[in-house]
């Protein structure tokens, strides 16, 4: 009887352990400049913080968003990121600008929340698409706010093929365009500190 018991224990385990998927976390990450960094002229502003960012709500959740028709998108249940999205592209974006701009004065709206910063780099995200096997895509309007002066404005569309059918590719694939975005970001903020901004 008590050899029974346990026998029912265990394939309680085993059949619980088998009815619950495996999940992934991703996280994106920074690029190194491919270039030597680009450093800001003496007269540069002190500090830069990324952020708020706002993005499209069909991607504004913990699932990696996959588009799988020209109206159709699909949640990968178990692919998942490690945090959210408002947090991740400000950061990344942040370690991206400050190997580029060669300053270690760089950080994101989540590490300097309250804070008044000489530089505040905005984005309004309109497109994080990714179709496995293919592109990873961001759109993206910016807004630099100089501590003094008029803003810079510009968009940006950046698409990076995504190597193999993974998650881990379409995450990478993500992780360069921002890398591209940022280089757009870091020559925007080169020029307006050039014109004494």
């Amino acid at each position: 009887m008590c050899l029974r018991i346990h026998e029912l224990i265990l394939l309680t385990i085993i059949f619980a352990g088998c009815g619950s998927p495996k999940e992934y976390l991703y996280t994106l990450s920074s690029s190194p400049a491919s270039d030597s960094p680009g450093t800001l002229p003496t007269n540069a502003l002190a500090s830069i913080v990324v952020g708020p960012v706002t993005l499209p709500e069909v991607v504004d959740r913990p699932q990696i968003v996959v588009r799988v028709g020209p109206n159709q998108v699909a949640l990968a249940e178990q692919h998942r990121w490690a945090a959210s999205l408002k947090s991740e592209i400000p950061r990344v974006i942040a370690e991206n600008l400050a190997q580029l701009l060669g300053s270690g004065l760089v950080s994101s709206y989540e590490q300097e929340v309250g804070a008044r910063a000489d530089i505040q780099v905005l984005l309004d995200v309109k497109r994080f698409d990714a179709t496995v096997g293919e592109a990873a895509t961001i759109e993206s309007f910016w807004t630099i706010r100089w501590a003094s002066g008029q803003p810079t404005t510009g968009r940006s569309v950046v698409r990076e093929p995504i190597g193999g059918d993974g998650y881990d590719g379409l995450v990478t694939a993500h992780s360069r365009a921002l890398a591209a975005l940022s280089r757009q970001i870091a020559e925007a903020i080169r020029s307006g500190n050039a014109t004494g901004r």
